[in-house]
């Protein structure tokens, strides 16, 4: 019988694995009336819209996992065809994640110089169009496992007894991930580099918003935020790595999935600040302080700070709380 754990994970999953699927399709519709339109809100808000989703697509994917880790030995689920749900799916995440970060250069871009550099909101696009086929190809597959009776010939084969583990891309990251001598340790620096980056651009942010440093222009910290989001970015990738090569160290600790929520909340962060109006006014370049955030500004700056100092706590309590190592 399952565990409460297991359980909560695989309904989690069934409750979220739409949402990039969904997400895509009312990002891209708006993408595509903002073009025929040539409406330049409208095409923001797809943006901002994409930026969201592949935020929201973090615990879609982590769940996933985490409920094939739980329910693999169970009789009724073949474990080779949710492999074969794992790999499509990874696909589908690794392109959400790239467009929502090519998104937020685009929204950057629109609110620093007016509009976005030529070809990169046509690119978002097309890679919009490839995440929600890949997305779509994940739900069908996910949908398999419960359904022997619609499974295509490819899947059906791939759901096969004798199929070896180590020929899915999954297995093979793991594989390297764990074998490697470099692999693991060259991610933990690029990890810690990240987050220090990322994590001292906000707090420069923050603190600005919050009164700290009057006398510098809101402005000359704000430009520094695309290396925040670079740092963001590393975070993100190397923590992906970290988790497909050992999902077991991960899914039973309870720091590992408050961690992934307050990361999320540092993420719609980087969204508040690059939409958010007062970081743009032209007004803000005396040096004499006059601008003074509202309230809804400095609780945002507050929340995320704490977030991601609940991201510091959460990750190197692992090994005590979550018992991860």
């Amino acid at each position: 019988m399952p565990s409460i754990t297991a359980v909560n994970l695989a309904h989690l999953h069934l409750l979220l694995n739409h949402v990039p699927t969904v997400g895509a399709v009312v990002a891209l519709g708006l993408l595509l009336v903002a073009f025929v339109r040539r409406d330049e809100p409208l095409q923001r808000a797809g943006l901002e819209v994409l930026f969201v989703i592949a935020v929201l697509t973090l615990p879609v994917y982590m769940s996933g996992v985490a409920a094939h880790q739980k329910l693999r030995n169970r009789p009724d689920i073949s474990d080779t065809t949710t492999r074969v749900h794992q790999d499509a799916a990874l696909a589908g995440f690794t392109v959400t994640e790239f467009a929502g970060f090519i998104a937020w250069v685009a929204l950057w871009q629109s609110r620093r110089h007016g509009r976005a550099a030529r070809g990169l909101v046509p690119a978002v696009t097309l890679l919009s169009i490839v995440a929600l086929a890949l997305m779509a190809r994940a739900a069908t597959l996910g949908g398999e496992i419960r359904h022997p009776e619609i499974r295509t010939g490819v899947s059906a084969g791939a759901a096969a007894p004798a199929a070896d583990p180590e020929r899915f891309v999954t297995s093979k990251i793991s594989v390297v991930m764990v074998n490697s001598p470099w692999a693991w340790p060259a991610s933990e620096t690029v990890h810690f580099l990240g987050l220090s980056l990322s994590f001292g651009v906000l707090l420069a942010v923050n603190l600005r918003i919050l009164g700290v440093m009057r006398q510098v222009p809101f402005a000359d910290v704000h430009r520094l935020l695309p290396w925040g989001m670079l740092g963001f970015g590393a975070n993100l990738i190397t923590g992906m790595l970290f988790f497909i090569g050992q999902p077991k160290q991960y899914i039973d600790s309870a720091p590992f999935y408050w961690k992934v929520v307050f990361l999320m909340i540092a993420g719609a962060n980087f969204l508040y600040l690059t939409v958010f109006k007062k970081a743009w006014a032209p007004g803000d370049n005396a040096r004499d302080g006059a601008w003074n955030a509202s309230l809804a500004d400095k609780t945002m700056a507050v929340l995320s700070l704490f977030s991601w100092l609940a991201v510091l706590y959460g990750g190197r309590m692992l090994p005590f709380i979550g018992h991860a190592f």
